[in-house]
């Protein structure tokens, strides 16, 4: 597939990273040359200088054998205008990355896809509208819903509490009055797909699906403290942080902390329910003051990956219940998990998640990345006949490193075994390992 990504900036450069790892002929496209530089010496992409903007750039990039055209620069108004060009010039799809949340209301949607803007993005949004989510299973690392929450896949750690410790999936299978499936556990720097006899470990971080309706039943299983959450500390003097507080206010008692007084002034004039307090959030004693110590959750959304890992460690230290930490350095991602940050977010891979369907074969409703594990959560839909629905799931063939996590079938889900075979508009839910993800995208092709 060729793919022209134009912006070479964090994002930029973040998806031609992953998407050359695809083997994808990727063209990146800047006026910066330096960032071109850095990008062709790391990636194996190829490069070219110029405003993206102009006819004979675009030209010059073959936008019209484009497959995917992605428009991710530091500007939303040339964004938009990029995507516009590209279609224009015969790029089969077009992206624009986006920050104003009212671009994304149904009639502004539809008027950009007249325009001839496929899709839009906005990390941003996409990172407020996750700690909203993390936010309403707050013992859960990790919690995706499917199909409206038909089917669950949560996350959690085992710590010294949990009487999953050394037991054999097979074991806790017996042992458990409800269906879930062991889709992958994260050992260390290890990503482990589960069978019945691997005995899981003090601190694995183990990923399993289940039935929504049936996630309290799993947590409590393995001895998580069900807590509702209140009150929310936010950190973070950021459109992240305003976002995220905006989502947040009518459901939760919110305090946002910024270190800029300016900032703070221009908080409190766009937000209606949520406390704005100047403050140095990274000085303990200041949280202290400012009553850390009575929240149920901690959300760290500063510019400053560092700053946003001590701060949630030192949370948990004076007991909150749940934290999120804004993690951008991708390089950390391990880090955070193994030193005990509960739950890590990442603008860039949740972007990227949401591109990344455009360039999977088969009918794709959702492909979900998950932090620190070398594997994705893809949910296909069977939608043509093929020998998908000719044979029972143990005689499918699938990849070794591949598991199905779940099946929806119109109202009901399933936690399929051996024996069950697909039907058409079935939504199924697969986990997979890089090695194996183009052997199932043929399969549900």
């Amino acid at each position: 597939m060729k793919i022209i990504i134009a912006g070479a900036g964090a994002v930029g450069f973040h998806l031609a990273e992953l998407l050359s790892k695809e083997n994808q002929d990727i063209t990146l496209v800047d006026s910066n040359s330096q960032v071109l530089e850095h990008a062709a010496t790391h990636l194996d992409v190829m490069t070219l200088k110029g405003d993206a903007t102009s006819t004979s750039v675009l030209k010059e990039a073959q936008v019209h054998t484009a497959n995917l055209f992605i428009a991710v620069t530091t500007s939303e108004s040339t964004n938009l205008l990029l995507a516009i060009l590209a279609k224009k010039a015969g790029a089969r799809k077009t992206i624009a990355r986006v920050n104003n949340p009212e671009y994304f209301e149904a009639t502004q949607l539809a008027s950009f896809q007249s325009l001839g803007i496929d899709s839009l993005i906005s990390p941003q949004l996409l990172a407020a509208q996750e700690v909203e989510r993390l936010l309403k299973q707050g013992s859960c690392t990790d919690v995706f819903d499917f199909e409206n929450g038909k089917i669950s896949v949560i996350g959690f750690t085992l710590d010294n509490n949990c009487p999953l410790v050394n037991k054999t999936i097979y074991e806790i299978d017996q042992n458990s009055d409800f269906k879930f499936r062991g889709v992958s556990i994260l050992r260390g720097y290890t990503t482990v797909i589960p069978n019945g006899r691997t005995v899981l470990e003090k601190g694995d971080h183990l990923y399993i699906s289940a039935e929504h309706r049936n996630i309290d039943k799993a947590l409590a299983f393995a001895g998580k403290q069900l807590k509702p959450i209140k009150r929310v500390m936010i950190i973070g003097g950021t459109s992240l942080a305003l976002q995220a507080a905006k989502l947040l206010e009518n459901q939760y008692e919110v305090s946002l902390i910024v270190s800029d007084k300016e900032v703070g002034k221009r908080f409190v004039e766009k937000l209606h329910h949520t406390l704005v307090i100047h403050a140095d959030a990274s000085n303990i004693d200041v949280l202290k003051e400012e009553g850390i110590k009575r929240m149920d959750a901690f959300v760290a959304l500063t510019p400053n990956s560092e700053t946003n890992i001590i701060t949630s460690l030192m949370a948990e230290e004076l007991g909150v219940y749940k934290t999120i930490a804004l993690v951008e350095d991708v390089n950390y991602t391990h880090i955070s998990k193994n030193i005990g940050v509960d739950t890590i977010i990442n603008k860039k891979l949740i972007a990227a998640n949401k591109i990344f369907r455009f360039i999977r074969k088969g009918k794709i409703k959702e492909i979900i990345s998950l932090n620190g594990v070398n594997a994705e959560i893809i949910e296909f839909e069977v939608h043509k006949k093929n020998r998908l629905l000719k044979h029972p799931i143990k005689d499918l063939h699938l990849p070794q490193k591949s598991i199905i996590a779940g099946v929806v079938r119109g109202e009901d889900s399933y936690i399929p075994d051996g024996d069950f075979m697909f039907k058409i508009n079935d939504k199924v839910i697969v986990f997979a390992q890089p090695e194996a993800i183009h052997q199932v995208e043929e399969l549900f092709k």
